[in-house]
């Protein structure tokens, strides 16, 4: 399993690989810190135009079935594994 601190750092490569950067995006600190399994990512705050460009990114990817019945498995093992 994957820390949190590499799955942020992983975060932040595909957003930047997109051309995005979230310059507050790091491990929340509280659940960081706490015996929490699962830390919060703190996306924290970006500009108006970082949020505009981000909006602009998720739309050009298409939502078709087969993407949604992908998040809903995910989301469903990820749950089991709680």
């Amino acid at each position: 399993m994957r820390t949190t601190e590499d799955i942020v750092e992983a975060l932040r490569a595909a957003l930047k690989g997109v051309g995005v950067v979230l310059p507050s995006l790091r491990v929340d600190p509280v659940t960081g810190a706490s015996d929490e399994p699962f830390a919060l990512v703190d996306l924290g705050r970006c500009n108006v135009r970082t949020a505009e460009q981000l909006t602009d990114i998720l739309r050009m990817v298409p939502s078709n079935d087969a993407l949604l019945a992908r998040v809903r498995t995910m989301n469903r093992e990820r749950e089991r594994l709680r």
